[in-house]
């Protein structure tokens, strides 16, 4: 079997990435069909971390981050081919290790995967608020 190489920030093509949404069952909660909004939802992360296999993406966790105080961890996901295995784990933990000692991370969980975060550690917060360009502010 090759060797899983994990990397930070670098750089992951778009159709890699639709490819591992969709693999990971992330997909359905994502714009897959969008290129623009998927181009633009990497080139505005600042923080990757990816695993791949042979050169192919297994997994991917992208954040928004400060660095030091709030990291977003906007997509973790892993090929449903490659899960259960820890790659999830230890790409959060790769994104850890990168930030600033006092920087938390901060997710939303797709509904399927809610039960997972509680069980490695994950705090449920429930003060988080949404709006979407469609809901009228003010």
């Amino acid at each position: 079997m090759e060797q899983l190489v994990y990397a930070v920030n670098e750089p992951v093509g778009v159709e890699e990435f639709i490819r591992v949404l969709n693999r990971s069952g992330l997909g359905e909660r994502r714009p897959v069909q969008d290129r623009d909004c998927i181009r633009g939802m990497l080139e505005n992360s600042n923080l990757v971390v990816t695993a791949r296999i042979g050169g192919t993406l297994i997994g991917i966790a992208r954040s928004v981050t400060d660095f030091h105080y709030a990291c977003y961890l906007s997509d973790l996901c892993v090929d449903r081919d490659y899960q259960a295995r820890g790659i999830g784990i230890t790409l959060q933990k790769k994104t850890r290790e990168t930030l600033g000692p006092r920087a938390k991370l901060i997710l939303l969980a797709a509904p399927k995967a809610a039960g997972y975060y509680p069980r490695i550690g994950y705090t449920n917060h429930p003060g988080c608020w949404i709006i979407t360009p469609e809901d009228p502010l003010g």
